[in-house]
């Protein structure tokens, strides 16, 4: 492929992905039927896959379609090792986080399962909202919006860069009545603040997910279906998710220093879609 040929268009991509999402997720705050503004966040939701897939197979360009498919249903791509230490990793940090929060009043309890999810939609089931969000929103994100980013700088930069877009894309949700974003609101703006920050570090660990799964996007469902797992089932206070963002933080930082070929190389930059191994 020409490396000067433009595949990828981030700025529409997320402008498209901004103005439908939160048109649907506002018009969710000022809707009193429950049904209803389910619907609109459950079709906000969708926004960022359903822009992807129409983005990448209206293009007509063979490349970035097959890269698509490939990202989507060649499992065998999967690095099992990595994604098993990914997941191990996610763990250990709610475990550091648990203990560390002894040190500020919170009990050692946490270390058990909770009878139910706290992350709902208006009550909806939870598990199935976990399990929806893990496989939908990765197929925007990888299936398009993360490389899209990447044709352009260092995986380091994306990251930043995502990061800051992935946790604005939530903000409507803090309004709606009813989310688990809006029960962190009603906890104070703090716990708000530390949602939003939270999801910097963690995309962090996501882009070292995808790449080092030679950027699969199923590696990256189910990471982000144990991520969400974890983080509801076990019994973590919201103070405690606070400490968790400081470890968050603390991994991202140990990943970036010691994959500095992951992050920083410029190879892939231009090139996409292309497939590239990383030890």
């Amino acid at each position: 492929m020409n490396k000067r040929e433009n595949v990828y268009h981030p700025w529409l991509f997320y402008i498209i992905v901004f103005i439908f999402t939160w048109a649907f997720w506002i018009s969710g705050i000022f809707v009193s039927n429950t049904n209803v503004a389910m619907i609109l966040i459950f079709l906000g939701l969708c926004v960022p896959s359903i822009t992807a897939v129409i983005t990448v197979f209206s293009s007509k360009n063979k490349a970035l379609i097959n890269d698509f498919k490939r990202k989507t249903f060649r499992f065998y791509q999967i690095k099992p090792f990595t994604l098993g230490f990914a997941i191990i990793v996610f763990g250990t940090v709610i475990a550091i986080s648990i203990l560390l929060s002894t040190l500020f009043g919170q009990s050692l309890s946490q270390f058990s399962f909770v009878n139910d999810f706290s992350f709902s939609i208006k009550g909806s089931s939870a598990l199935l909202t976990i399990l929806f969000a893990s496989i939908i929103e990765e197929v925007g994100w990888r299936g398009y919006g993360e490389d899209a980013i990447a044709q352009y700088c260092t995986w380091f930069k994306e990251s930043i860069i995502f990061g800051f877009i992935w946790s604005a894309w939530h903000v409507p949700l803090f309004f709606i009545e009813g989310t688990y974003h809006a029960g962190l609101a009603e906890l104070g703006a703090g716990f708000v603040l530390n949602f939003l920050i939270s999801v910097i570090p963690l995309g962090f660990i996501s882009t070292w997910v995808y790449v080092k799964n030679n950027r699969s996007m199923l590696a990256c469902i189910i990471f982000h279906l144990f991520v969400n797992f974890f983080q509801e089932k076990i019994a973590m206070s919201p103070q405690t998710k606070c400490v968790q963002t400081f470890v968050l933080i603390a991994v991202a930082t140990i990943l970036v220093m010691t994959n500095k070929e992951l992050f920083f190389e410029k190879r892939h930059i231009g090139a996409f879609p292309e497939t590239f191994e990383y030890n």
